[in-house]
C-alpha cells in the first residue's frame, strides 16, 4: 500500500523503457484529461520515459513545457525534450506521479538502441499544435490520416511512443496521434506495461 512520504519514494526497480506518468492539479491537467477521457486530478495529462543518457545515468526523459527545470544534459532551461533526475521532478511536481513497468528488462541491444533515440531527439522543441491534435480517440485518428508524424516537434506521449516503438515493444503506424492516457491504456491492454505503482 502507498504511504505518502516527504520526500519523493523511488522504487529500486525501475528500469530503462518505463513510464512515469503525472496526473496534475492544475486546470491545464484536468482539460487534457477530459479531453482525452481521462478522470481530472487521477488520470494522465503527461508522461516520460526512463533511459540511460549517453553517461550511463539512468534519467527521465519527458518533453515540457511546464517544470522549469533545467536540463540535466544541456543545462537549459527548455520547452521541448529533456532529461532530468526523476527525483527531482517527482519531488517538485504538483499531484500524483505514477510509475509503469516495461512488462521486462530491455535487451542490452534494446538499451542502447533507446539512448540512442532519446539522445538523437533531446532538445526538440514542444508540439503543442500535435499535443491538440492528440486529443479525444476521433480527433485522433482522423489527425493521423491527415497528417504524418512528425518529430520536428515532439510533445510528451509522442516521444514515449516514439521511443517504444523504435526499440520494438510497441507498434503503431502514427506515433504522433498517441496522447497520454491513450497511450498508457493501451500499451497497459496488451501487456507492455504492468499495473502501476505510485510514486508521489
Amino acid at each position: 500500500m502507498f504511504r505518502y512520504r516527504k520526500t519523493p519514494f523511488i522504487p529500486d526497480e525501475i528500469k530503462a523503457g518505463d513510464i512515469i506518468g503525472f496526473s496534475g492539479d492544475s486546470w491545464i491537467s484536468t482539460l487534457v484529461n477530459i479531453a482525452t477521457y481521462g478522470l481530472p486530478f487521477w488520470g494522465l495529462s503527461h508522461v516520460g520515459i526512463l533511459g540511460h543518457a549517453d553517461d550511463g545515468r539512468l534519467m527521465l526523459f519527458e518533453s515540457t513545457q511546464l517544470d522549469g527545470l533545467p536540463c540535466e544534459i544541456t543545462g537549459e532551461v527548455f520547452l521541448g525534450t529533456q532529461a532530468h533526475q526523476l527525483e527531482h521532478v517527482v519531488e517538485a511536481y504538483k499531484g500524483k506521479v505514477w510509475h509503469y513497468p516495461l512488462y521486462r528488462p530491455l535487451y542490452p541491444i534494446e538499451d542502447e538502441r533507446l539512448t540512442e533515440f532519446l539522445m538523437a531527439t533531446l532538445h526538440t522543441p514542444y508540439d503543442k499544435l500535435g499535443a491538440i491534435r492528440s486529443a479525444g480517440v476521433g480527433l485522433s485518428w482522423v489527425e493521423s490520416l491527415l497528417h504524418h508524424d512528425n518529430l520536428n516537434s515532439i510533445y510528451c506521449s509522442e516521444w514515449c511512443c516514439a521511443a517504444h516503438t523504435y526499440i520494438g515493444v510497441f507498434r503503431t503506424d502514427n506515433v504522433s496521434r498517441w496522447n497520454p492516457n491513450r497511450f498508457v491504456r493501451t500499451e497497459r491492454r496488451i501487456h507492455v506495461l504492468r499495473a502501476p505503482g505510485r510514486l508521489k
